[in-house]
């Protein structure tokens, strides 16, 4: 009995090797670091809009400026929770917005409330610029703009990168046998 041959498959034509941005550009903010930032954001949306929601509901009187703070603070955080999980192009501007409030919020709140205890009978999440909670309220933004400011970057890239082949496909129909148009001989 004789063995089966199998023919080699075919060939497929060489590619262009990538860049090495381009390799590793996140598809959304939900991978790598984004996860655990998504899942931080997630904790302290609930915390901090839970703990308010108990604190208005049964003690509102006692400190209504730290309450509402601390919801306004949850209400910062669900926003980030879901725009860093949906990471569209939109959902990425809204999220640099949340995070840049909540940066400006953990600043100013955390100043008033050393310059000021008598405002602040009770903690907020930002008070003496998250103190309470570890300063992780203050370096969440921070982590948050550069998880974004570094998805936008490579995103950009990937733009850059795809743009004059798709430009040229608009341009010049396929490109074939037309000089000046294959990407490959481009260098910008």
């Amino acid at each position: 009995m004789s063995e089966p041959t199998t023919s080699p498959k075919p060939a497929a034509a060489p590619e262009a090797p990538a860049a090495p941005e381009l390799a590793v550009a996140p598809s959304s903010t939900r991978t790598g670091p984004g996860r655990l930032l998504v899942a931080v954001y997630g904790l302290f949306a609930l915390s901090a809009s839970a703990r308010a929601g108990v604190q208005i509901a049964t003690k509102f009187g006692h400190a209504p400026v730290a309450y509402l703070l601390s919801a306004f603070a949850g209400v910062v955080y669900i926003l980030a929770t879901v725009t860093l999980t949906n990471g569209s192009p939109t959902a990425r501007r809204i999220a640099v917005v949340s995070c840049s409030v909540e940066l400006a919020g953990v600043l100013s709140v955390g100043t008033w409330s050393l310059a000021d205890p008598a405002s602040f009978p009770d903690a907020t999440v930002w008070s003496s610029y998250g103190s309470g909670y570890g300063f992780v309220p203050l370096v969440l933004p921070v982590f948050g703009l550069l998880w974004l400011s570094r998805w936008s970057r490579r995103a950009r890239i990937r733009r850059t990168a795809a743009t004059p082949a798709e430009d040229e496909g608009k341009e010049a129909g396929s490109g074939v046998g037309t000089p000046g148009t294959d990407p490959a001989s481009r260098r910008d």
